[in-house]
């Protein structure tokens, strides 16, 4: 949306314990702070993640399809090509982490904050986003196809060459990214915001001549 769109914070409880990332048989880990480690070769379907704080931690070859994600915080992390498809993610809070690539797909998000993340090449396809910011984002060359959202925000992002095919960015303000060519078509940017440097630009992808 044009306006500023008010994200839930995680509901995240204090004095916290520190434990280690160890799927129990329920496969449900709660309430609890992981911190300074690597999480490698880890393939579980199902996940619940509720309540938890993830800070300076590395996922490395990590699936975690059908994940349900709740009051979680990654801070300084590493999700680089981390699989989340199909996850059910809601108050959840990205801070300036690493991201190159991670598969998103088809996930639903609510009340989700992006802030200050390398998240290039990531894939948001299918994806359903409702009360979502991305504040300061590096998300170029990314895949948002036929996403359906509502009260999204991209602030101050890089989103050049990023795929908006098929998603309707009505509502969306654009003005203050940095990009050179996104793919969207002219019917999908209808009614998005932009800046004036922008919309020179895609009046010439219009085969309009602008006199300077």
């Amino acid at each position: 949306m044009a306006g500023n769109v008010k994200v839930q914070q995680p509901r995240i409880a204090e004095n916290m314990p520190e434990i280690d990332f160890e799927i129990p048989e329920d496969r449900v880990l709660h309430r609890g702070v992981i911190e300074n480690c690597t999480i490698s070769n880890q393939d579980i379907e199902r996940a619940i993640l509720e309540g938890l704080v993830f800070r300076r931690v590395t996922f490395e070859n990590v699936t975690f399809q059908n994940a349900e994600l709740a009051d979680v915080i990654f801070d300084h992390c590493d999700l680089s090509n981390t699989d989340l498809s199909e996850a059910m993610i809601h108050r959840v809070a990205f801070q300036s982490c690493k991201m190159m690539g991670i598969n998103l797909a088809d996930a639903t998000l609510g009340n989700v904050h992006f802030d200050a993340c390398l998240a290039n090449f990531s894939s948001f396809g299918f994806a359903r986003l409702k009360q979502v910011v991305f504040h300061g984002c590096f998300l170029e060359n990314s895949d948002f196809y036929e996403c359906h959202w509502q009260k999204v925000q991209l602030k101050e992002c890089h989103i050049n060459e990023t795929n908006f095919a098929r998603t309707s960015l009505k509502g969306m303000d654009l003005s203050d990214s940095q990009f050179e060519k996104l793919n969207i078509t002219m019917e999908d940017l209808a009614g998005c915001t932009v800046s004036t440097h922008q919309a020179i630009g895609f009046a010439r992808l219009l085969g309009l001549k602008i006199k300077e």
